[in-house]
């Protein structure tokens, strides 16, 4: 199990994985072992996710998600397989973590009556101010 919060536990049997070569250090190794992994979730299907927080897991991530409602990540940060499952392991867990809670609506709040007073105050001075810079008119 994928143990998240205590409220979303997802069990490993949803995940799919795949394995692919992958670049970067580990000399010979590269060529010859899979350590690339892969995870597919189909998130749209997936019953042990609560409905609001897959709604907003598929409206935050919804680049990540395939046609088929897949979601997918890869890991290669790794030179074995077994850390990089780990790893994508992890990085789904915090991304549903970001998406766990949700988010507090904004109550919108009225200005003080000392901070109106000070912003009419502050555009009177800079009325002023203007006033002087302008030519004096010739009925004053």
């Amino acid at each position: 199990m994928l143990n998240v919060n205590h409220r979303i536990s997802i069990p490993y049997t949803e995940f799919d994985f795949t394995f692919a070569r992958s670049g970067g250090p580990g000399g010979q190794n590269v060529n010859k072992v899979n350590t690339k992994v892969t995870l597919r979730w189909a998130v749209s299907s997936s019953r042990t996710l609560p409905d609001d927080v897959r709604e907003r897991f598929m409206k935050t991530f919804h680049r990540r998600i395939t046609k088929e409602g897949d979601f997918l990540i890869t890991s290669q940060r790794y030179r074995d397989q077994g850390r990089n499952v780990a790893d994508s392991l992890d990085k789904l867990r915090e991304l549903l973590l970001e998406v766990a809670t949700a988010p507090r609506t904004r109550r919108p709040t009225k200005r003080s009556r000392g901070s109106v007073e000070r912003r009419i105050k502050e555009k009177k001075i800079t009325s002023d101010r203007k006033k002087t810079r302008q030519r004096p008119r010739m009925d004053d």
